[in-house]
Order: C-alpha cells, then sequence, then structure tokens
C-alpha cells in the first residue's frame, strides 16, 4: 500500500500544533473546495484528501498511531501485537503461531492488497517461504428484478455475478426486498481461505391488475349497471387463470368479494394460497339512445 503523507499534503512539519492543523485545514479546504472547482477532478481529488489527513492529525489517538506506524497506522495494535508474539516465538515461548491471541475480522471488508504488504513487512514475502495467512473472499451483493407473475410460480432462472453465471431455483411466494444467501458464492478467498457469499434481494416490480398485501392478491373489477341490478356472471382474472364469479341481484357500487384460495402462495408452503378481494366498480352507460333515456325516465317515475 502506497504510503500517504497527511502532513504534507496539508503543506506542515511533523512537530505541528493542532492549530497549524486547523489554519492549514482551513486554508487548503476553501482554495479546493467543489463548490469553487464544480468540474475540476483533480480539485475535487484533493479535497477529499485534505479532509482525510485533517480527520487522522486532528484527531490525537490517530495521530499517534499514524506518527508510530505511518502507513499502517490503522493496524497498528495488531501490528504491534505479531511483532511481539513473533519474538516470543524465535525465543523459544510456548507458542509458534504469531497470530494466537488475537483475533482478525475475516469478513472480506478490509482491501486484500493492504494486508499483502502488512502481513509481508512482519513476516517477510510470501515467495521467500513465509507464513502465508488465509483469509475470506469477499461478500458480493446482487439485486434480482422480477414482476409479479414471476415470482407467483417456483422456477429457475440463470444471472451473471462478477463474469459467472449461476442457476437458481426461486420458490415461488418471494416477498419484496426478501434476501437470500448462496453459501460460498462470494469472491475468491486468499492463500486457500474460504469464498464469500452472494447475497441476492428480489426486487418485485409493481403489477398494473394486482397489489400484492402479504399473501393476500387486490384488484378491482368493472361490472355494467345492468348485471349490478339484475344480477348475473362477470369474468375475473387470476394469476392461476380466468374464472366465472356470480354478481348478486342489486350490488352496490364498490362492493368487495372474497375468492378463497386465490390469492398469493405462501413462501416455501407448498399447495397454500392467501386470498384475492376483488372490488366491483360499476360502470355507468353513457350515451343513451332516446328510447334508453325514456326507459330510465319511467324507471325513475315508478320511484316517486
Amino acid at each position: 500500500m502506497a504510503f500517504v503523507d497527511y502532513y504534507k499534503i496539508l503543506g506542515l512539519d511533523k512537530d505541528a500544533t493542532q492549530d497549524d492543523i486547523k489554519k492549514a485545514y482551513r486554508k487548503l479546504a476553501r482554495k479546493y473546495h467543489p463548490d469553487l472547482n464544480p468540474d475540476d477532478e483533480e480539485a475535487k481529488k484533493k479535497f477529499q484528501e485534505i479532509n482525510e489527513a485533517n480527520e487522522v492529525l486532528t484527531d490525537p489517538e490517530k495521530r499517534q498511531k499514524y506518527d508510530q506506524y505511518g502507513e499502517h497506522w490503522k493496524h497498528g495494535e495488531a501490528y504491534e501485537q505479531a511483532q511481539q508474539q513473533q519474538s516470543r516465538s524465535a525465543s523459544g515461548g510456548a507458542s509458534g503461531n504469531p497470530f494466537e491471541g488475537f483475533d482478525f475480522d475475516y469478513s472480506g471488508n478490509y482491501d486484500t492488497g493492504e494486508f499483502s504488504d502488512f502481513f509481508e513487512q512482519m513476516f517477510g514475502s510470501r515467495h521467500g517461504g513465509g507464513r502465508q495467512t488465509k483469509f475470506r473472499g469477499n461478500d458480493y451483493h446482487s439485486t434480482l428484478e422480477l414482476t409479479l407473475q414471476q415470482a407467483y410460480t417456483t422456477h429457475q432462472q440463470t444471472f451473471t455475478v462478477n463474469g459467472k453465471n449461476i442457476r437458481i431455483t426461486i420458490p415461488a411466494g418471494v416477498e419484496n426486498g426478501q434476501k437470500i444467501k448462496l453459501s460460498g458464492q462470494g469472491g475468491e478467498g486468499i492463500n486457500g481461505g474460504p469464498n464469500g457469499d452472494l447475497y441476492i434481494t428480489f426486487s418485485i416490480k409493481p403489477d398494473a391488475h394486482f397489489q400484492r398485501k402479504g399473501h393476500d392478491l387486490y384488484a378491482v373489477q368493472d361490472i355494467d349497471l345492468y348485471t349490478a341490478l339484475l344480477g348475473g356472471e362477470t369474468v375475473i382474472d387470476t394469476f392461476a387463470g380466468k374464472i366465472k364469479v356470480k354478481i348478486k341481484r342489486e350490488t352496490q357500487n364498490e362492493t368487495k368479494i372474497r375468492l378463497k384460495g386465490k390469492g398469493f402462495p405462501i413462501y416455501k408452503k407448498e399447495g397454500q394460497f392467501g386470498d384475492l378481494y376483488v372490488t366491483l366498480h360499476v360502470k355507468l352507460p353513457t350515451d343513451l339512445s332516446d328510447k334508453e333515456k325514456e326507459l330510465f325516465q319511467q324507471l325513475a317515475n315508478l320511484k316517486k
């Protein structure tokens, strides 16, 4: 990892006081602020470097570690412990493992190049026969977009992550935002370490006809005035196909009917479904003929 000289970035010596650091930061921050250099990428980069340097040097604990360990200041305590363990091992200590007694986080969140340099400087080059440390590979995160119809049915789907084709079976009933883990499908481990994992988040697109709430579906169905008044049938779409539903006489506008078991499949529960709730919307006739107007007038007169 290349050494970053925070003092040089701020134009200061190593014995600079906190006031010196603050003054230098303010001066340079004004000069390279993105608002004053909107199209200057170099100024933007310089501004980020200035902020990083200021963050480290104005924090007494961070500055002490930086002054002591240089480029490895973030891992200063581990560096010191490892050197102590190595010294004990060389002098005939009980353990020959320089890492025993403290832990590293192998979650894949560190830069592997940074660790490579870090350990090589402590124990020598890997090519020189030094001990190689295993690191877990990075976790990958991916979003898979599905239609509501696709989420309704168990199916297989192939997608590409980091140049690798992966085929998975998607169970019916997955939720929007639901996340699954594919163990070992992430980044490759370092020095024989385990692979990371692949996390897939499902993004289900809104449907034009159905609204999903948990395991239940909601829809609106138009019926004409005559069917609402006299009764009859209407055909309702479901994901499992079309079904005929009887409409009672004198059905009011916005009446809700429940179709049991015609909703969404319950995740990983074979044969179990939610319900479909349909709101009946009565459409009034338009462009009435003279005869129709006359008949409606007669009906209106009968109600008087």
